[in-house]
């Protein structure tokens, strides 16, 4: 049945491709739908070749909502003449550099099948990161991307209250865990709150950030993840001290900051109690199998630091068929007999496809949080100034969560960065048009 749902929907595209490439107003719903169904990313979802069982960060070949819209917006896109020919920006070659250093990890993977698993996740991303990229230079309609994100947030709150009040200890809402949800709002909820602090709360943009980024804290501290909530005051702290100190005048952010400090507190001393029990009580054994993985992927690096054991062949290698985890074992003293993901995406893909590959990955990350600090130079005090600003606190606390879990290896949150990373794109390639459009000299 998948099969046929699949072909279904994809006789959609052309029609609707068709109405978008005539109708700037569909083109722009489109787009806006397309931001809004991340939060159907996996009630949507089809896996071609799927492997639900599999103890990997890809378990098939998934297809969703989200790229049938792609696909509907890259063609219309295409027929009116307005994609981008030329490659975005150093941050898109990095990412190519990554995806091509990944590729010689198959030499060594178990199963092939499984590799393609992930390296058609990565095919997908970059569709992704290019019709964002492609439709902003065409349109320079930011004001989509901040509504069909706001929704995703909506949604995912909607799903996570239900979760807390029917008695879910800790809710994942619309993400396939609570972990990965937590790091979702990280990356979108600061940006809400930088543009929060620019446009006050008097316009219906303002009162529509103010709902996203209060969806996304009330999302973070309900899913009680320590990493995040020991986060989450690194990223609001520094959009805070970014925008309040953006002007010589501040006096107005300061006194939005004051009903923010208000409710904020009364909702930490609402969740206290189990924030502390999180903290207090955390069982040991989640600190030793996340050592003990760590130790694992170790031996997997020692034994292929140039190309890795095979990319998403995670699972395969930590079976009783590899010696790693034996090995790993005898350095600790311990027997090991753990089977989980190692927790922390910079180990997990330095094993998988090698110490080359993990060096692209981190100068890719590291590329776009640099650039978040060169734009927010060149869009003060300009309208644009919260995106880099936002940006900057998110993908801090991203990436150094990142280092105790292995979720920005998750499609859904991937998806959310890509969409980032194509905005930011966006205005380093279109900056001189922008600024001048605004008026400011910078």
């Amino acid at each position: 049945m998948k099969y046929v749902i699949f072909a279904m929907t994809a006789f959609s595209v052309f029609p609707l491709a068709y109405l978008m490439s005539i109708n700037p107003r569909w083109m722009k719903f489109g787009f806006w739908g397309m931001i809004a169904s991340m939060c159907l990313y996996h009630r949507t979802s089809i896996n071609f070749f799927s492997h639900e069982e599999y103890k990997g960060s890809s378990r098939g070949m998934e297809v969703s909502l989200i790229y049938i819209l792609i696909a509907t917006i890259l063609l219309a896109l295409k027929w009116r003449r307005e994609t981008q020919q030329r490659l975005p920006d150093v941050g898109f070659r990095l990412y190519a550099i990554y995806f091509l250093l990944c590729l010689p990890s198959l030499m060594n993977a178990d199963s092939v099948l499984i590799s393609w698993l992930e390296v058609w996740k990565m095919i997908m991303l970059f569709m992704v990161y290019y019709t964002v990229y492609s439709y902003l230079c065409a349109t320079d309609d930011i004001d989509s991307i901040m509504r069909g994100l706001a929704i995703f947030l909506f949604v995912n709150l909607f799903f996570v209250a239900l979760g807390h009040f029917t008695g879910t200890y800790q809710p994942r809402g619309v993400f396939p865990h609570r972990n990965c949800m937590a790091m979702g709002m990280l990356l979108l909820g600061p940006a809400f709150f930088g543009a929060y602090l620019r446009s006050g709360i008097k316009t219906g943009f303002g009162k529509l950030c103010v709902l996203g980024f209060v969806s996304a804290g009330v999302c973070t501290m309900w899913s009680y993840s320590r990493g995040a909530m020991m986060m989450m005051p690194v990223a609001y702290g520094i959009v805070g001290y970014a925008c309040l100190f953006e002007r010589k005048r501040t006096i107005r952010r300061w006194l939005r900051i004051i009903p923010l400090l208000v409710i904020g507190t009364a909702g930490l001393a609402y969740m206290f109690p189990r924030i502390v029990d999180r903290f207090v009580n955390a069982p040991k054994a989640s600190g030793d199998t996340r050592v003990e993985l760590a130790y694992t992927a170790h031996e997997m690096i020692k034994a292929h630091p140039y190309a890795g054991v095979g990319i998403n062949n995670w699972g395969l290698n930590i079976g009783p068929d590899h010696p790693y985890q034996e090995l790993a074992g005898e350095r600790l003293g311990l027997e090991l007999k753990h089977t989980g993901i190692v927790e922390t995406v910079y180990l997990l893909v330095c094993a998988e496809c090698g110490i080359p590959a993990l060096a692209a990955m981190v100068a890719w990350f590291a590329w776009y949080w640099v650039l978040c600090i060169r734009l927010m130079r060149r869009f003060r005090n300009t309208p644009y100034f919260y995106i880099p600003a936002g940006l900057f606190g998110s993908l801090t606390a991203n990436y150094m969560q990142s280092t105790l879990e292995w979720v920005l290896r998750q499609q859904l949150n991937l998806v959310c960065l890509m969409t980032m990373f194509a905005t930011l794109s966006y205005l380093n390639g279109n900056s001189a048009r922008l600024l001048a459009a605004d008026g400011t000299n910078q």
